[in-house]
């Protein structure tokens, strides 16, 4: 089975975290039955490397915004640009199967706005979010969910 690639940008170590969680579900999954797949992950940071994808793969993106209420009245993206730029080098989009975004339910509409806004920008689906660093049900119902995708 090919594995589930995935894209990530974790500034405070929660998507990170996430990330991590979903890895060893998916070995957990995959030592009971072979045909689940596993995640395969790469961290992307202000001093990655730009490269050419080959593969599809999902993107997990945090959200922090600065100014305005990401509605109406302007927002400017914080920290997560590199990976939005990485996205975007080349034709690394083409090969992105969707956007799972994370942030704090407390800031109500601005709630994954990078992630949806990164769904629209490279026109794919903003799959899942999941709150912080996720709970366990979070890590299973988006691990089910990407491998369907």
């Amino acid at each position: 089975m090919t594995p589930i690639r995935i894209l990530f940008m974790s500034i405070e170590g929660n998507t990170r975290s996430f990330v991590r969680d979903l890895t060893k579900y998916a070995v957990g999954m995959h030592d009971q039955e072979a045909s689940h797949p596993l995640v395969v992950s790469k961290e992307i940071s202000d001093q990655s490397d730009f490269e050419d994808e080959t593969k599809p793969f999902f993107v997990f993106v945090p959200t922090y915004l600065d100014g305005g209420n990401g509605i109406d009245n302007g927002v400017k993206e914080l920290m997560t640009n590199t990976l939005g730029e990485y996205i975007a080098y080349h034709q690394n989009a083409s090969l992105c199967r969707g956007i799972v975004g994370s942030g704090n339910k407390n800031f109500n509409e601005q709630y994954c706005l990078t992630a949806k806004r990164y769904a629209s920008q490279f026109n794919v689906p903003f799959l899942a979010d999941y709150e912080l660093r996720g709970t366990g049900r979070d890590v299973e119902r988006i691990y089910k969910l990407l491998a369907e995708t």
